[in-house]
């Protein structure tokens, strides 16, 4: 019976998965962690740390963030008093991986390394990124109200909670 289709399952195989391709939507690198961490820390060389997520600080954090960070460990770059974080957070359905600068308690960089949603990707944008500089942890609250942008309403919920995410852990850093 196979053999009555020309070329037999071959090429329907290929045109399957060329249509998947096209559906399925992967992961897009905005920007890698090597060239995130060479951006904030220029010519300096930081120095890699981790931060266990354990007791009041892991309760505190799931406070912050209204939901429980999956992680048990963070790790960071530190450089003259200024700390870089890589951190995600799920928008709708999947994670999306944030890059953090923070200096003197305030966020003085913020990008999207990678996003994985099907929808929000506009968040990525230096025009939406620019909010969050300058801006800095007021109890549980940024101090700054960020703009949504329509249809990524869950990734702009997701990015302002890892902003509250670096600046809270920043100040638990050992200096």
């Amino acid at each position: 019976m196979l053999n009555r289709f020309k070329g037999g399952l071959g090429p329907l195989f290929a045109t399957l998965v060329l249509v998947l391709s096209f559906c399925a939507k992967g992961a897009t690198e905005y920007l890698s962690q090597e060239a995130f961490l060479a951006q904030a820390f220029g010519d300096g060389q930081p120095q890699q740390g981790t931060l266990w997520l354990k007791g009041d600080l892991k309760s505190q954090l799931t406070e912050l963030m209204g939901e429980r960070y999956p992680k048990l460990r963070v790790r960071y770059w530190q450089h003259q008093g200024r700390t870089a974080w890589v951190l995600e957070s799920v928008g709708k359905d999947q994670p999306i991986t944030f890059g953090y600068v923070v200096e003197s308690g305030v966020i003085v960089q913020a990008r999207v390394l990678v996003f994985r949603e099907h929808r929000g990707w506009e968040i990525h944008r230096d025009a939406f990124t620019r909010q969050y500089h300058g801006v800095s942890l007021e109890g549980r609250s940024l101090s700054e109200t960020i703009d949504g942008v329509s249809g990524a309403t869950l990734s702009v919920y997701a990015m302002n909670r890892t902003a509250k995410m670096a600046l809270f852990l920043a100040e638990h850093v050992t200096r």
